[in-house]
């Protein structure tokens, strides 16, 4: 019986629409326990359905490329979905062209803060170069972030960890964080979202209010460029500093 069932398992695992159905499956699962939970920010989906899916490929044996070839019809939506932000933004065009220099502000001070911060907390830990490099763009996406990280001696493996790290503990934080501030207007909230917690505290954004996740989309493209921008001259400055060689 058991030889039976390892047989089944062998052939389901092969078969892409498994591990599609499950991702999918796992996802509507973690949803359902956030709901439940009262919209707890320690049970946010991605970060409830990310750590099953790797229990699962853990319990089960199975290799990450196996699993991505099922998948990847999902990352391949990835994209459609990010272009599909600028629908809620463009309802916001109006008041985007009254408030467009706090929003300059906003963006330079948070997207310096986020590397020197990371930069300079790793610096003080005793880390190499190769960690700074790989921790500072932490806030950008991960396309941006791991390709800055290589460009300057970073790890890319490396900074792709640090940016979803980054993106679950800054959707965590930021509620308590803003209601504690007495922040409430949703651009604001938006924005500081995006700008710290990127893709994933767009997508917790959008689900709160629809004019937070059009501000949380705005940042969050807006410091993935900036970002790349800001690297070179920040570890210029950190390299008169001392803190890097």
């Amino acid at each position: 019986m058991i030889s039976s069932l390892s047989g089944i398992w062998v052939f389901l695992a092969k078969s892409p629409l498994l591990w599609l159905t499950l991702t999918l499956l796992v996802y509507l699962a973690a949803v359902w326990l956030y709901r439940r939970s009262g919209a707890s920010p320690f049970l946010i989906p991605v970060l409830t359905a990310v750590s099953s899916l790797i229990g699962i490929l853990m319990l089960s044996g199975t290799p990450y490329p196996t699993y991505f070839e099922g998948a990847k019809f999902i990352h391949f939506l990835i994209g459609p979905a990010t272009v599909a932000l600028a629908i809620p933004l463009y309802g916001q065009l109006e008041r985007l062209k009254q408030i467009w220099l706090p929003v300059g502000v906003a963006l330079l001070a948070g997207s310096v803060a986020a590397i020197l911060s990371a930069t300079l907390i790793a610096w003080a830990l005793g880390g190499s170069l190769e960690t700074l490099m790989s921790l500072a763009p932490k806030s950008a996406t991960m396309p941006i972030a791991m390709a800055v990280a290589e460009r300057l001696g970073g790890l890319p493996s490396l900074a792709a960890a640090a940016v979803a790290v980054t993106g679950i503990t800054g959707t965590i934080m930021a509620r308590p964080l803003l209601n504690a501030l007495r922040i409430d207007d949703p651009a604001v909230r938006g924005f500081a979202v995006g700008i710290t917690a990127h893709a994933i505290g767009t997508a917790r954004a959008l689900q709160v209010h629809e004019t937070a996740g059009a501000f949380a989309a705005l940042a969050m493209g807006l410091n993935g460029i900036a970002t790349a921008l800001l690297m070179p001259l920040v570890v210029g400055l950190l390299k008169m500093m001392g803190v890097v060689p």
